[in-house]
């Protein structure tokens, strides 16, 4: 088997319950990989079980525990790391947000996405193995009713390129990749700022979400995410992520 063949290998995916993360999870459970699936609610993990079966794992925990990070990657030694956990942004305009509001992301993302790339390096993750982080189209275009939300997610890919070129100088054989969503409105997350965009431009929310365009679906990102692990691209260490599919960037 292929390093780079997903099937028989372990994955881990946070955030895993819902959106991105769980389309990402079934995706490579159908693949033919086993998910440890890392997620705040236990209860959406286990409904997730019932629907996967033995081959996804769920482990309720805080995916910014470092701890946590160092435990699941050295009790799993995975080849692929999937780190789609991340707070839901307030939706407000940067007078009615508080400190605590504006950086909410910071907090959760960046956090997440520091001490999973740290530990990876440090343990180190097997040679082939690849991260990928999830940040956001709004890395590159800002968002400016989403707080600091959109520097944090430009963040988590300085950081990702970072660890790359770690990687690259230890000789580590260890893949990091960033992978920038555009908005979509099939997730909690990205309907909550598909409504508050479309309030804030005072247009109807169904005409904000149609001029949108194909919509990036779950299932889609799975896809993507199996795609990428399964890659042979060597030098990509960022892509646009749309319905069209991966983009470098």
């Amino acid at each position: 088997m292929s390093v780079k063949d997903p099937a028989g290998t372990t994955v881990v995916v946070t955030g895993a319950g819902r959106g991105f993360g769980r389309g990402t999870a079934t995706a490579f459970v159908r693949a033919g990989a086993r998910v440890v699936g890392l997620g705040r609610d236990a209860d959406t993990l286990e409904k997730l079980h019932a629907e996967l079966g033995d081959a996804f794992v769920p482990v309720p925990g805080d995916a910014t525990d470092p701890a946590r990070a160092e435990e699941l990657l050295a009790r799993y030694a995975p080849a692929t790391v999937v780190l789609n956990a991340g707070a839901a942004p307030v939706m407000r305009p940067l007078q009615d947000h508080t400190w605590d509001t504006f950086a909410a992301n910071w907090e959760v993302d960046v956090r997440q996405v520091f001490h999973w790339l740290r530990a990876a390096l440090t343990q180190p993750l097997p040679p082939g193995s690849t991260v990928v982080s999830l940040s956001s189209g709004a890395a590159l275009r800002g968002s400016p009713l989403s707080g600091g939300y959109a520097g944090a997610k430009a963040t988590i890919r300085f950081v990702s390129e970072y660890a790359a070129a770690e990687s690259r100088r230890l000789a580590l054989g260890i893949r990091f990749r960033a992978v920038l969503p555009v908005l979509s409105p099939t997730t909690d997350l990205g309907a909550a700022a598909a409504a508050a965009y479309a309030a804030h431009q005072g247009v109807d929310e169904d005409a904000f979400v149609s001029a949108m365009g194909p919509l990036l679906t779950p299932e889609a990102v799975g896809a993507a995410m199996v795609s990428l692990a399964a890659g042979e691209d060597q030098d990509t260490l960022s892509y646009l992520l749309s319905a069209g599919g991966l983009q470098p960037v």
